[in-house]
């Protein structure tokens, strides 16, 4: 039976982790904790994620850059800002299919971003079986 992409995503045993590189942002976005908060809310609920207990920010006093990571029910949600490079790097893994966020657009309006690269991992639960 044919499917489509999205019903062979939520039918298959797997999951979805993206991996985000942004160069070119605004340094000071970058120390600013609450677009962060802001990013983090809008991937939540976009992606129907669900956060397990507080997302936990770390703001180093010498560069100003920002941790923040989110435990999920899902997996995680993670990011890192370099205001110094002008570069975050932004992690979101899902054990469940999820549509793909528009990070580019959302990532450009939010921090400035020039250059946005996404890759894409399918995570799958099921492997080959072992021969012995």
């Amino acid at each position: 039976m044919w499917q489509s992409e999205d019903e062979a995503q939520t039918s298959s045993v797997h999951g979805v982790e993206w991996i985000v590189e942004c160069h070119g942002c605004s340094a000071e976005k970058l120390r600013d904790i609450g677009i962060l908060r802001a990013i983090f809310s809008q991937l939540i609920a976009d992606l129907d994620l669900r956060a397990i207990g507080e997302i936990m920010w770390h703001q180093f006093p010498s560069t100003g850059g920002i941790t923040g990571l989110a435990l999920l029910s899902e997996s995680h949600l993670a990011c890192h800002t370099f205001p110094e490079h002008q570069s975050l790097c932004l992690n979101v893994f899902s054990c469940r299919p999820r549509r793909r966020w528009d990070f580019e657009k959302r990532l450009h309006q939010l921090l400035d971003a020039e250059d946005i690269r996404v890759r894409s991992l399918t995570r799958e639960y099921v492997g080959a079986e072992i021969k012995g």
